[in-house]
């Protein structure tokens, strides 16, 4: 009876979020906004941010007098962030830090903003924007938290021109595993400072951060330029990413195919003339075209210019979520649907999560693929031949982003990213040209029934991202093990400061933290062989 249900929703998912998973997520997200709004303007005005930061040492310290004490993490409900994972918290101490979601200041003069963890991304463009300033190095979902960013890690299509967002953190405060405050820097504490990004929490407790923001005007310049050669967007991408003739605020390749993609460059600007106000497209509102398919019409219709309101543009991809959304709701695009339930998108993933089971938890590594990889840009083709090899899906996503060699000058701390190799640093610079791989989606073996083997593919994937100097973005699920965890990514300064700073009692290592709660090896292999049943039942 269960796998009859589960069948049955299966085949009409697109009708079961439409009527139960939208409207309940979108009253899940409403009561989730009601307690934060509640907490920070009823309970947080009744404490400081200094107050709140003393609660989490008391913690930290009663724990460390525990002689009974298990590995800490915070009390953040697995469920409500971005990961595909789901860490088990039940065995450690939760450290209550739920409460730190305050934007503490904006400071002009540096260009910087202090604000606590939780921060969003949507949460940070709403303070920032009316003050004409945006995160420097942000991500085009609104509800993912600044601190989560930077310390997993986080990029934009303005990456190629600031690296990832950690970047773009000036100080990070850290609770340490006595239950001390200090203040981590490129100048202080800088071994802690280098290896807190890609660290996941397994380092400390970040109580707040100083993060870079740059100025910006109301509106984006987009420029949409199709191509139908491989040879030519990649030529393109390249150039573009290291130019120094009026460089692109922001740059973004979308690929629909192995010859045909479409590069977008955007610059910050004003509207002033009628011919200007004339292309406006505020792309933002639940009506419009998602972001994706908007962009694929330029294929068919050549070049093309439009300005786009700032906000609307940095957070483009969230009601598709990508074009994730596509594969859970296939008439989303749909101008009807648009018009009458646009606004209930995007699903929210945080109820997503929630509402995960077991088998539901399998599929988004057999039967979809969520994966962002960082690779140099000298192996673009190859990666877009090797995804259409292992997937059978388009689109694809490419940001270029720079990956700084950290090794020269006083601190000489790379952190887990290892430098660039000499072959991949741009000429009279400290930085190697890279880019992210966004792959998501359901493989075109799974749409069409033919066999697949998601643990050959992701072992594949990940075979070539160690080949080349690349890494995987952490929030996706994982099929290395340990030894080949330690090979992809340099743990020399990560492992010095844990057992500097006192963390190998205190909190779990950066692997344990990241590998999924499910055996996706033997799962996967399990999912092949019915993936080759059904194609063998379908011939």
């Amino acid at each position: 009876l269960m796998s009859w249900a589960f069948d049955l929703l299966t085949k009409y998912r697109a009708w079961v979020i439409l009527l139960i998973v939208l409207p309940l997520g979108f009253a899940f997200d409403w009561l989730v906004w009601v307690q934060r709004w509640i907490t920070r303007n009823v309970l947080a005005r009744a404490t400081t941010h200094d107050d709140r930061v003393k609660e989490v040492q008391e913690q930290v310290k009663t724990w460390a007098a525990d002689p009974n004490r298990k590995p800490m993490c915070t009390d953040r409900s697995s469920w409500i962030n971005l990961s595909t994972r789901f860490f088990n918290k039940k065995d450690c101490r939760k450290i209550k830090v739920s409460h730190l979601y305050n934007i503490l200041k904006l400071d002009k003069k540096k260009k910087t903003v202090w604000v606590e963890p939780l921060v969003t991304v949507g949460e940070a463009i709403k303070f920032l924007e009316p003050q004409g300033y945006t995160l420097e190095v942000t991500l085009e979902i609104f509800d993912a938290t600044v601190g989560g960013l930077a310390l997993a890690t986080g990029m934009t299509t303005h990456s190629h021109r600031s690296g990832l967002m950690h970047e773009t953190v000036v100080a990070f405060d850290v609770v340490l595993a006595d239950g001390r405050l200090v203040r981590a820097s490129r100048e202080e504490n800088s071994d802690l400072f280098y290896a807190l990004p890609w660290s996941h929490g397994t380092l400390g407790f970040v109580v707040a951060l100083e993060v870079r923001v740059i100025p910006v005007k109301p509106y984006v310049r987009l420029e949409y330029i199709p191509f139908h050669s491989q040879k030519e967007y990649c030529a393109a991408i390249r150039a573009e990413s290291i130019s120094e003739d009026r460089p692109a605020d922001f740059l973004e390749l979308t690929i629909f195919s192995r010859e045909s993609a479409v590069l977008t460059k955007g610059y910050f600007a004003d509207v002033k003339t009628e011919a200007d106000k004339s292309k406006i497209n505020s792309l933002g509102l639940w009506y419009k075209s998602w972001w994706y398919k908007h962009v694929e019409k330029y294929l068919r219709r050549g070049r093309g210019v439009e300005f786009v309101p700032l906000k609307h543009y940095l957070l483009r991809h969230n009601r598709s979520i990508f074009w994730v959304a596509a594969d859970m709701i296939t008439f989303g695009n749909n101008w009807l649907f648009r018009l009458a339930l646009g606004w209930l998108c995007p699903p929210k993933v945080a109820f997503l999560k929630f509402t995960t089971t077991e088998k539901v938890r399998e599929m988004t590594f057999t039967h979809q693929v969520f994966q962002d990889i960082t690779l140099p840009i000298s192996a673009l083709e190859e990666s877009i031949a090797l995804t259409e090899e292992l997937f059978e899906l388009y689109p694809l996503l490419v940001y270029p982003c720079r990956i700084y060699d950290h090794t020269e000058g006083k601190t000489q701390h790379q952190g887990q990213l290892r430098p660039p190799r000499p072959s991949e640093i741009v000429p009279g610079t400290n930085f190697g040209m890279f880019y992210d791989l966004g792959v998501y989606g359901v493989p075109g073996q799974v749409k069409n029934k033919k066999p697949y083997n998601p643990t050959y593919a992701y072992k594949k994937m990940e075979e070539f991202i160690r080949k080349v100097g690349g890494y995987p973005f952490l929030y996706a699920d994982t099929f290395l093990n340990e030894e080949e965890f330690e090979e992809t990514f340099d743990l020399t300064l990560y492992k010095q400061v844990r057992e500097k700073y006192g963390c190998n009692r205190a909190f779990p290592t950066l692997y344990q933290k990241i590998k999924p709660e499910v055996d996706v090896v033997k799962i996967g292999e399990r999912a092949a062989r019915e993936f080759t049943a059904i194609a063998k039942a379908n011939k």
